[in-house]
């Protein structure tokens, strides 16, 4: 591995080797703190018996990863910042969790393409014994990377997450290979099993992780989370141990662990730390054995605000403006998992000043909103989104929220109530905010009642927002640009992603919303009145200054906060 070809994060040893300054001497040579802040810092070494380096952590004037570059610098030996490193699991993977926590040193990559050298992050260099042991465990040639002592300790415990769960429980299951259903349910209350299942569980809530998918794949069981929109794998276990892993999740969610034909769903709570999260769990039969989804629903998570939204100005404008009107309806389009009822709430924050009455009709509900009347949908007590809705107009509500118009019966109440005096706010399944206007038309509603109820209709999707730690800057041409579905007129300053340890290596970190904003003026009334296809309502919307998804999204490009690559992935030319 050349210097040229170093990950992020990762600074060579200097060429000189080991440097015949003191660490205090290499820190003021480093620019971290002054000749003056050493010498004081020098004194009190002294007094208390504590290293310089230590004593300058300790009292704030240098950070813990300063101090790892200067001990690198010093005794000659690679520096490594796990924040910014993009960590190869595979090389993590090589080492137990226990022997990993019992040195204090992770393998976090090789520095040879034939994978012999291993790179190992390790806080104490002199532990001269904790190289030769990983050495003979690993059967690779070991080079130490000094790194800061937390971020060591902080990467051993998200790799040990799994580590001693899974291993009980993969031992446990071999006892119980041949278990039936009338013995499962026992099976699956032994202690490994639920520590497995509470791991995955939390990993995923630490990690921010909107679902888990557990599956059979091949001969294991594969695991992965879905963080930021996109799957990625986060572990595989032996296949046997699939019917106590499934068998224990639906005793969780009040299944019936004995069917395994039918396809079922439930809720389950589940406590992290003081973190307290909603996960619905839903089983698939699938041809190769069980699989299981479970989607997070953080309680604690909060609303966010318009602030949060990534709303530019003349989208937000025309967002604010709908949703100050006393009554009619405001609609928000996109697919599932686009953001859509975050997109609600945050209008909610901005109405609930007390002075409203406002309920809320969810399935289920996401937020908690103090102020706000919400209420669960719920099938089996007869409670449905048409049911509900119309309870809800009989209760004298300001605004109201009915998180999905899934039927004409719902839709229909939701434009009456729009025309009475209501401010309704809701969300439908479209590709795009014109065709929510012919959407509703098709499933049964007047055009005259569309036309006078709906004022405004927002488009939305979630892309990924650029990890700032670790993104490139890059110039795209605009011709790349417009052959690829945006209406560039010149080259574009952006960034690319790279990867890191703070975004775990994909170059993302969060997510930003990106809006088409439509307002129902008296042209787009015209066409909806004359029932005109969505691509005519597009055309007079365009015209009007509404900006598509693309052009939003090339906004945000400029802006840095995502990159051309992901805006297309979640985004059609229009």
């Amino acid at each position: 591995m050349s210097i040229e070809t170093l990950p992020a994060g990762l600074t060579p040893p200097p060429a000189r080797g080991r440097s015949h300054l003191l660490i205090g001497e290499l820190i003021v040579e480093l620019g971290f703190a002054s000749r003056e802040a050493v010498h004081d810092a020098v004194g009190t070494a002294r007094a208390s018996g504590r290293p310089t380096g230590q004593v300058l952590v300790d009292d704030g004037t240098i950070t813990p990863d300063q101090l790892a570059q200067a001990l690198a610098r010093r005794i000659g030996l690679y520096h490594v910042d796990l924040a910014r490193f993009p960590v190869d699991m595979g090389a993590a993977n090589l080492l137990e969790p226990s022997v990993a926590r019992r040195h204090g040193a992770v393998p976090i990559g090789f520095l040879d393409e034939a994978r012999t050298t291993l790179l190992v992050a390790m806080a104490d260099p002199a532990n001269v014994l904790a190289v030769d042991d990983i050495a003979l465990l690993t059967g690779c040639e070991v080079q130490p990377a000094i790194a800061a002592a937390g971020d060591v300790l902080e990467l051993t415990a998200k790799l040990d997450r799994f580590g001693e769960a899974a291993e009980q429980a993969v031992a446990d299951s071999g006892a119980h290979d041949e278990a039936d259903v009338e013995d499962l349910g026992e099976v699956v209350e032994e202690a490994p099993v639920v520590k497995f299942v509470h791991s995955i569980i939390a990993q995923a809530v630490e990690r921010g992780a909107s679902d888990v998918h557990v599956a059979p794949h091949g001969g294991e069981l594969r695991g992965q989370y879905r963080i930021d929109g996109v799957l990625s794998d986060a572990f595989s276990i032996p296949a046997r141990m699939a019917p106590h892993v499934i068998s224990r999740i639906k005793i969780m969610a009040d299944l019936d662990i004995s069917e395994r034909r039918l396809p079922q769903d439930g809720r389950l709570p589940f406590t992290f730390g003081s973190r307290r999260v909603d996960v619905r769990v839903v089983t698939l039969p699938l041809v190769d054995g069980e699989s299981v989804v479970m989607r997070i629903l953080d309680r604690g998570g909060g609303a966010v605000s318009l602030d949060d939204l990534g709303m530019l100005g003349s989208e937000r404008a025309r967002f604010e403006a709908a949703i100050a009107r006393p009554y009619g309806a405001v609609l928000v389009t996109g697919p599932t998992g686009s953001g859509k009822t975050t997109s609600l709430y945050a209008a909610l924050q901005t109405l609930n000043t007390g002075e409203r009455s406002i309920l809320t009709l969810e399935d289920p509900v996401e937020y908690r909103v103090a102020g706000v009347k919400q209420m669960q949908v719920n099938v089996k007590a007869g409670v449905t989104f048409a049911t509900g809705l119309r309870s809800m107009v009989r209760a004298d509500p300001d605004v109201m929220l009915v998180g999905e118009i899934r039927d004409r019966e719902t839709a229909q109440i939701a434009i009456e109530s729009a025309l009475t005096g209501h401010l309704v706010l809701s969300t439908l399944h479209t590709n795009d905010a014109p065709t929510a206007i012919t959407r509703l038309i098709e499933m049964g509603i007047e055009p005259f009642l569309v036309a006078s109820a709906i004022d405004c209709v927002v488009a939305q999707r979630l892309a990924r927002r650029l990890c700032e730690r670790c993104r490139r800057p890059v110039s795209l041409s605009a011709e790349v640009l417009r052959a690829n579905g945006f209406h560039a007129t010149g080259d574009v300053h952006a960034f690319d992603p790279v990867g890191c340890g703070t975004c775990n290596g994909s170059g993302y970190r969060g997510r930003i919303g990106i809006f088409e904003t439509m307002p129902v003026s008296d042209a787009i009334r015209d066409h909806v009145l004359a029932r005109d296809p969505a691509t005519t309502i597009a055309a007079t919307a365009v015209a009007e200054g509404m900006r598509r998804l693309r052009d939003d999204a090339l906004e945000k490009i400029r802006a840095g906060l995502t990159s051309a690559a992901e805006a297309a992935r979640v985004t059609v030319a229009s």
